[in-house]
């Protein structure tokens, strides 16, 4: 049994002494309190909002997951009474779309071209950053419910942790011998390797070549490529602590 602890009044009796809770011809009327602890606070979540500066097709699919996602979802809907979307679903499509044509457009035309997709791209940025403001303010610091909403959270874990194994989502012409290699971004990825052979006869791979290393998941640019040949690619994310992700799946095209 823990023994009584003896506290100090501000005052001392006659002789000078300090004057304590358990001094004979004194009542105490109180009990000694207890050690107080804080509770724990916990993290407060946050949207990520890193879509505001990607490449232009990391930004058409955030728009999907978002469309897939907070009009869709369980977890967001039905809306409380009174609490309503700050972009509408078709709003927030026909935004998606728009931008998304004007960049076929603009890899095809010209300056005016480019000024216009840009121009759309703001307009979709606007929207989903209007989104993202909704969400930080009604996910209830419930990380189910913020992922559901189609955007990602800011990471509150520092440690380092592996790399995940990139996807190439498509691999286009570039003009000839040139192709561009476009991956899904990979989280706290530094940067990408790029690796790629030449098909023989009958498919058979000749030996990898190094494609060099790029920081921008969306342009992984291979050159000097034998016209009208087929090559087989594929991509590692460099970071993490591991240093580096598995390669990616195979994925093959043929240039120009």
């Amino acid at each position: 049994m823990p023994q009584p602890i003896p506290i100090t009044w501000n005052g001392t009796d006659a002789q000078g002494n300090p004057l304590l809770w358990n001094q004979a011809g004194l009542t105490w009327n109180g009990l000694v309190p207890e050690p107080q602890t804080k509770p724990k606070k916990m993290p407060q979540l946050r949207v990520q909002l890193g879509f505001t500066n990607a490449p232009d097709h990391s930004v058409v699919e955030r728009a999907d997951d978002v469309l897939g996602g907070l009009y869709v979802s369980t977890l967001w809907n039905p809306l409380p009474a009174g609490l309503s979307f700050p972009v509408t679903q078709a709003a927030l499509l026909a935004a998606r779309t728009a931008f998304s044509e004007s960049i076929a457009t603009a890899d095809m035309g010209g300056p005016a071209d480019t000024a216009d997709k840009n121009n759309k791209r703001d307009v979709l940025v606007g929207l989903l950053r209007r989104l993202a403001s909704f969400v930080q303010d009604n996910h209830d610091n419930d990380m189910a419910k913020l992922l559901a909403s189609g955007f990602e959270a800011v990471s509150n874990n520092r440690a380092s942790l592996p790399l995940e194994k990139p996807s190439i989502r498509d691999i286009v012409n570039s003009g000839v011998g040139r192709l561009t290699v476009r991956v899904g971004p990979v989280r706290n990825a530094q940067n990408y390797r790029l690796r790629y052979a030449l098909l023989g006869a009958g498919g058979t791979p000749g030996p990898y070549q190094d494609g060099g290393l790029f920081s921008n998941s969306q342009q992984l640019l291979a050159t000097n490529l034998t016209p009208g040949a087929e090559y087989i690619f594929q991509v590692q994310a460099i970071g993490g602590s591991t240093g580096q992700s598995d390669w990616s799946d195979i994925r093959s095209a043929r240039s120009l």
